[in-house]
This record gives C-alpha cells, sequence and structure tokens, in this order.
C-alpha cells in the first residue's frame, strides 16, 4: 500500500508541474497550441514504444468512432484549453479549475443517462459553483484582488470538463485496452486536430527542454506512475491522493513565478477540492 502512495503522490506531483514547464515555454515565445501539439504529439512515441514493447497493440473496429471522439475531446481540446487556462489564468488557477471534473461527471450523467442527483452530489456540485465564482472574484498572479479573465474562467472549466471524459469515456476503455495501447491510437488524433490551428515559432533549446518535460515526465512518467499505483491502491484512495496535484501547482507557482491568490481566491479553491473528496467518499 505504501508503494501504492508513492507511485500516486508522484503522478500528482509530476502532473502539479505541467502547469510549470508550460509556463516557461510561453515566456520563450512558444503558444499554448503548439506546447499542447508538441505535448501530444511527443508523448504518443513514448507511449507507442511502450505498446510495441509490451505487444499490446489490438484495436478493436467498433471502438474507433469513439476513440476518434476522446482523442479530439480528451487529447485534441483537453491539451488547448487547459494551455490556454494556464496561460491566461496561471498554473495554480489551471490546475485547481480542473478538478471541477467530478462536477461535470455529476451533470452530464444527470443529463445523460437520467442518473439520480442525490444530496451528496447536490453538495459537491453546488461547492464547485461557489468555489469558481470566489476564485475568479481573485487575481492568480497577484494579491490586488482583479478578476480573472472570462477566456481563463472558460478555458479552465472547458479543461476540466474535458478531465471528466477520462471518468467516463475513459472508464469504458479502462477494461478493453491498458493505458498505452489506448494512448497509441488516441494520442496521434489528438496531434492531428490540433496541428491546423498550429502557427509554429522559433524555439530556444530552454523552450525545447520544457516541452519535452511536459511530454516525458509530466505526461508519460506521470501517467505510468498512476497506474502503477492502481496496483497497489484502489481507485478511491488513488483518487484522494491525487489530488495533490493542485496542491503541488499552486506551491511550485508560488516559488518560481511568485504567483498567488488572494484570500478569496484560496477559498474558492478549497471549496473545489473539497467538493472533489466528497465525490470520492460517495462513491
Amino acid at each position: 500500500m505504501l508503494k501504492g502512495y508513492a507511485f500516486v503522490a508522484a503522478a500528482a506531483v509530476f502532473w502539479g508541474l505541467i502547469g510549470i514547464f508550460s509556463s516557461i515555454a510561453f515566456r520563450q515565445g512558444v503558444g499554448p497550441l503548439e506546447v499542447a501539439f508538441w505535448r501530444a504529439f511527443l508523448a504518443w512515441f513514448l507511449f507507442a514504444g511502450q505498446a510495441f514493447f509490451q505487444q499490446d497493440t489490438h484495436l478493436r473496429k467498433n471502438d474507433i468512432p469513439l476513440l476518434i471522439v476522446f482523442g479530439l475531446m480528451g487529447i485534441s481540446l483537453f491539451y488547448i484549453s487547459y494551455l490556454f487556462a494556464v496561460k491566461t489564468g496561471g498554473a495554480a488557477f489551471a490546475a485547481v479549475l480542473l478538478y471541477t471534473a467530478p462536477a461535470w461527471v455529476v451533470v452530464c450523467s444527470f443529463f445523460i443517462y437520467r442518473e439520480k442527483l442525490t444530496v451528496t452530489k447536490i453538495l459537491a456540485v453546488s461547492l464547485v459553483l461557489a468555489g469558481v465564482y470566489l476564485i475568479s472574484r481573485s487575481g492568480s498572479n497577484s494579491s490586488t484582488g482583479v478578476s480573472i479573465g472570462v477566456v481563463a474562467i472558460v478555458s479552465g472549466l472547458a479543461a476540466g470538463f474535458c478531465y471528466s471524459l477520462y471518468y467516463t469515456i475513459g472508464k469504458y476503455f479502462s477494461s478493453r485496452y491498458s493505458s498505452a495501447n489506448l494512448f497509441l491510437y488516441v494520442l496521434p488524433v489528438g496531434a492531428l486536430g490540433i496541428l491546423p490551428f498550429v502557427d509554429f515559432a522559433p524555439k530556444s533549446m530552454t523552450a525545447w527542454v520544457a516541452i519535452v518535460a511536459i511530454s516525458l515526465v509530466s505526461t508519460f512518467i506521470a501517467n505510468h506512475c498512476y497506474y502503477l499505483g492502481l496496483q497497489y491502491l484502489e481507485a478511491g484512495r488513488a483518487s484522494i491522493v491525487a489530488t495533490l496535484e493542485p496542491v503541488v501547482a499552486a506551491v511550485a507557482a508560488y516559488l518560481i513565478f511568485g504567483e498567488y491568490f488572494t484570500v478569496v481566491g484560496y477559498l474558492g479553491a478549497s471549496l473545489i477540492i473539497t467538493a472533489v473528496l466528497v465525490t470520492i467518499y460517495k462513491d
């Protein structure tokens, strides 16, 4: 069990560094769309290598349409929206709004599957809404109290929605494909979905190091650590440990870039994380 906690905690730390690596690339003149493209493209080589090494490359033809949808929504739109949230709102802000995903699952399950709204689910969604409102009323890069822009809010919520697909569509694929096998097919779809919108810029060595770090450390290694952790921990416990991600992102953003919320912003972030824990304990 200790190994499980260690692996999942490592995954959370590596995921929490996405905003840091991305911000470094942004400061070197690379745009969010290009960073998103390279993240998907370079990570594909890593997951493809693992899949072929493990001889785990099967594909069910009837899954292809859903794999394409997942590639465009769970990779293209997810990577783009998350990196725009980092660019416009800061690393800590983006990581916190990413964890609105469980609330999205509750809302979508109600409208699509007509699942009953329990008191716990309503409480979780209410906490998320309150948290998003409070965090939107504060600045994430200073303590001036300046409201975060619409682009940042929409991008962060879109990233949370796309991340919620890993709980729904991803759950369907989890019993049919290994992680490497799944990413072997969805990452190239995701990269191709981003490519037409990319305006490639000249890149310094620092920018390339940051881009490679996102693909290697915060995508491939983080994912590998998380699934190693699941071999020792049940999914509920792993999800709780994974909420370290926005904490890591917030601490790293403060130490490296001086980003921080106002008191109201931290209250909002706390409400969102509390909502995540409520939904996990419910399960």
